[in-house]
Order: C-alpha cells, then sequence, then structure tokens
C-alpha cells in the first residue's frame, strides 16, 4: 500500500489515554497520535528511535532527566532506551512520530 488517510488506518488505544493511527514499511513506521487533555502516558522505554513534531495542540514530554512544554512546530528525537513520558495540557495535542525500526507491537 502507497497511500494512506485517517479514516481507512486501524485506530489503536494509547496506553494512559488516547489514540494512535499507524502505516509502517520494512524499515520506517510512522504515527499519528492524538493525546487529550490530561492523559499520561506512563513512563516506559523501547529500543526503537523515535523523533517527531507537534501539530498542534501542547503536552508535557520528558525525556530522560529533562522535562519541555511541547507545543505546535516543536519536535524531538528519543533514542531507543531512554526512557520518555508525555503528559496532556489543557487542550489536546495531535503529533506525528517516525520510529526506526517499526515496533513490532505497539503496547504503549
Amino acid at each position: 500500500m502507497y497511500f494512506y488517510d485517517r479514516g481507512s488506518m486501524q485506530e489503536h488505544q494509547q496506553v494512559g489515554g488516547g489514540r494512535r493511527y499507524v502505516a509502517s514499511g520494512d524499515r520506517m513506521m510512522m504515527m499519528l497520535l492524538e493525546l487529550p487533555p490530561g492523559a499520561v502516558v506512563p513512563m516506559h522505554s523501547h529500543p526503537h528511535e523515535q523523533l517527531g513534531i507537534v501539530l498542534e495542540g501542547e503536552f508535557e514530554l520528558i525525556v530522560g532527566s529533562e522535562r519541555r512544554d511541547m507545543k505546535a512546530g516543536d519536535m524531538y528525537i528519543i533514542p531507543g532506551g531512554v526512557p520518555h513520558q508525555a503528559i496532556g495540557s489543557q487542550k489536546k495535542a495531535l503529533f506525528f512520530d517516525v520510529w526506526s525500526p517499526p515496533r513490532e507491537k505497539l503496547l504503549d
């Protein structure tokens, strides 16, 4: 499959609240995530490299020992194995992630 739209993609529930829509190739995966106000994605890590950009809204992102209030246009890189957490603010956030290699399971 070469083209995707949100309506045809499988929706996954995010641990801690929210939804995500996933498209994957052999070596990379992309994900559109919606984080509702006040949702908390618990601290976790995985071996996959993750990078992304905030498309709309706001949330707090903790990567390792650093905390940032993220807003539209802000970008981040999370190396594999580094603990991280997302905390929803008062506005719904929409952000786009790219993963390498693709996740085998979508547990967190």
